[in-house]
């Protein structure tokens, strides 16, 4: 009986993309991933900086790209994207990619960003982590946990397969904010009193909330509208299989 054949060693490029510049506060940096996590933290200085690691096993690393594309007002406004292949669209708007099977390569990115910055982060396979965000915050990814924090806000963040959990502290508008998942259990954290007409939703789960809320209509057990405070934004927790949380600190 012959040996069976070894598993392909994993590899890692360190570096295999790096970029850094200035963003001025209230405009975007937006990322864009197919396969592999996105990791965005705090900077000291007044630049973004991105880096990018590669790993795969069988396929050629070279067939991943990187593309930065500036957009909005004034070009301001910055996305960065990996790339699979030519059947691949992205832009701040999306991402876009076909046949990509059979291409083991991962890309996980690591974003520093200074204050007064608005994220957006998207990974198709890969978890979500955003911490010391000051500014606005969009982290979306299919398969992988979300974990968004922001001493600003809104925070509005969702996966299908993973857990979602969101920390916000003072923001000034009244935008709606949206947290969901499929799979996991929903978590959205906010600082001290909230005036919000909130809507939660699970169906194999159950409901939490450290706030006192005033319902709207019948209990439902799957479906719960109350109204928090003087009401307001609509703040809006859903999944499918888990539990959902509306957590206050302070």
């Amino acid at each position: 009986m012959g040996a069976a054949p070894l598993a392909a060693q994993k590899q890692t490029e360190q570096n295999a993309f790096t970029w850094s510049g200035r963003i001025p506060s209230g405009h975007w940096i937006r990322v864009r991933n197919l396969s592999g996590e996105i990791d965005v933290t705090a900077s000291n200085s007044d630049r973004v900086e991105v880096t990018a690691t590669k790993q795969w096993r069988r396929s050629d690393p070279q067939s991943v790209r990187f593309e930065v594309r500036k957009f909005g007002a004034n070009d301001e406004d910055v996305v960065i994207c990996a790339i699979w292949n030519d059947r691949t669209d992205c832009d701040e708007r999306g991402y876009e990619s076909h046949n990509v099977r059979n291409n083991d390569v991962s890309v996980q990115f690591r974003v520093m960003v200074p204050r007064g910055v608005k994220v957006g982060v998207s990974s198709v396979n890969g978890a979500v982590s955003i911490e010391g965000a000051t500014s606005e915050v969009e982290a979306v990814t299919v398969n992988g946990e979300v974990e968004a924090t922001s001493s600003g806000g809104p925070v509005n963040a969702s996966t299908v397969n993973g857990s979602v959990t969101a920390r916000m502290g003072r923001f000034d508008n009244d935008e709606d904010l949206n947290f969901s998942t499929v799979n996991g259990t929903v978590i959205a954290e906010f600082n001290g009193d909230l005036d919000a007409d909130v809507e939660l939703s699970t169906v194999n789960g159950r409901f939490q909330t450290d706030y006192p809320v005033t319902i709207n209509g019948r209990l439902d057990p799957r479906h719960l509208r109350a109204r928090l405070g003087r009401g307001g934004r609509r703040i809006r927790l859903s999944t499918v299989n888990g539990n959902v949380e509306l957590r206050r600190r302070g």
